[in-house]
């Protein structure tokens, strides 16, 4: 059935389920083309809710005797989308896996707005690269009215489908506030990012007005926590105030933050201040510890001023365990430091520790995924290249999240010296254990002892 003719059903379906609103009960289900999974998830918030295994049709339900009323997501493999769920919902989906969002379609009762809400999701990747390749490079004024003229229609659509369609306060909050957040969002981004576009050596002077949204923002509404608009919001106008109000003391030149542990610490400051709702609280801090341990790649002893000044605000912080993993972590991999003896599998099935690979010899680290074939043919493509001009270092390949036989058929097909290549039975300890973070990231050793941790294939160094 074609997406006009699905809309068309779900508009005559409007009219005569009322009756259904009444129930506590919610039914939600639907039909996953080309699963990657044999599993769905539902969740609210960062909570499982649910599961369900998919039937022989790829088919799944969900029937849930009582919920909580508001956002929610469903995962199935590593994809993800919302649905807005209300009592008496009986809500179905069809998707293909191959093109998840864009094939995904809503029908039953609480369809309408779900369709919007993915809707205003589609509609915003389009409109991002727009704003991210020509809108940042405006002048304040020009750009105020492009996102303005964006905002409006998105409302006008809104408007139409309240005409079309009873909605629900809750349902038209949620519809509001996602159109609202999303430009308010560019608005906060806007004067970093056009310096950023322009070359510019200084921020540009605001018209006024121009942050005239931020009398009306809600800290506290805790049905929106997730929310992509919404915390993404919270995310770039947190990094705004932080900078605009710390910029004469954290040590700026040329207008860019240098001291990152004194700015970060005042963004925790901020977050302490402004924001009383503890779970979007604890997500936020979480945020900004991440970005400080991963991006600002500051001394060991800065991080433990960081880490001590995070437990005296929230100790009790729900990812306060992942946190310290984090942390651990880093300070496991600092220069001069034996590399983690986290163990993988070599080509003939035999068990190996990174140590004993790295020993006696100077050893580049790089990870891959079957998962990502582009970036397989481009790190390799990398690395032949680096062989050639770094021969006193072994380059040698970890691969994660690939079954066994697509691995070894990956590096036969590519070429690659078995003895150099190496699978990771587990994810989770290999990451918690080597913060691979970014993707394409490396580690060079000397004899076992770490070099450099925390550059990339790609790194000037090389």
């Amino acid at each position: 059935m074609s997406k006009h003719l699905l809309y068309l059903f779900i508009l005559v379906l409007a009219g005569c389920s009322q009756e259904k609103k009444k129930s506590p009960n919610v039914f939600f289900a639907g039909e996953i083309v080309n699963p990657t999974s044999k599993q769905v998830f539902l969740y609210r918030g960062n909570v499982i809710l649910d599961s369900t295994h998919l039937d022989d049709n790829n088919r799944f339900s969900f029937e849930l005797p009582a919920i909580e009323e508001g956002l929610h997501h469903f995962n199935h493999g590593r994809e993800y989308q919302y649905i807005f769920l209300q009592k008496g919902d009986s809500l179905q989906i069809r998707l293909n896996t191959i093109d998840f969002d864009e094939s995904l379609v809503f029908s039953g009762e609480g369809a309408e707005i779900n369709n919007f809400l993915l809707d205003l999701f589609l509609a915003n990747e389009e409109e991002e690269r727009l704003i991210r390749s020509t809108y940042f490079k405006m002048e304040p004024e020009e750009f105020n009215e492009r996102i303005e003229a964006l905002h409006d229609e998105k409302l006008i659509n809104l408007a139409q489908l309240k005409s079309e369609t009873e909605l629900s306060q809750e349902e038209q909050e949620i519809a509001r506030v996602s159109i609202d957040y999303t430009y308010y969002s560019y608005k906060e981004k806007y004067p970093f990012e056009h310096r950023k576009k322009t070359g510019k050596k200084t921020l540009h002077t605001l018209p006024d007005g121009f942050y005239d949204y931020r009398k009306n923002i809600s800290f506290n509404n805790g049905s929106l926590n997730y929310l992509t608009p919404y915390y993404g919001f919270m995310k770039s106008h947190l990094n705004n105030l932080s900078y605009m109000t710390c910029s004469k003391k954290c040590g700026v030149e040329n207008e860019k933050i240098t001291n990152h542990l004194h700015f970060n610490r005042h963004k925790l400051t901020l977050i302490d201040s402004l924001v009383q709702e503890t779970e979007l609280k604890d997500n936020l801090f979480r945020n900004v510890a991440f970005d400080y341990l991963l991006m600002a790649r500051d001394t060991e002893a800065n991080n433990e001023i960081f880490i001590k000044d995070f437990h005296l605000r929230s100790a009790n912080n729900r990812h306060i365990k992942e946190i310290n993993d984090l942390y651990e972590g880093i300070r496991n991999i600092q220069p001069q430091k034996k590399i983690p003896d986290v163990l993988v599998t070599d080509a003939e099935g035999n068990k190996v520790s990174l140590q004993e690979i790295a020993k006696d010899k100077k050893v580049v680290f790089y990870f891959w995924s079957g998962a990502n074939k582009r970036y397989f043919k481009d790190i390799h493509k990398r690395v032949n290249h680096l062989s050639k001009v770094k021969k006193e270092y072994t380059f040698v390949g970890i691969n994660h999240n690939t079954d066994e036989a697509t691995w070894k058929g990956m590096v036969e097909l590519a070429n690659l010296n078995p003895v150099n290549q190496f699978k990771a039975d587990d994810f989770e300890a290999l990451t918690k254990a080597l913060i691979i973070y970014p993707p394409n990231k490396c580690i060079i050793t000397e004899d076992a002892k770490i070099v450099d941790a925390f550059t990339t294939m790609w790194a000037s160094n090389f």
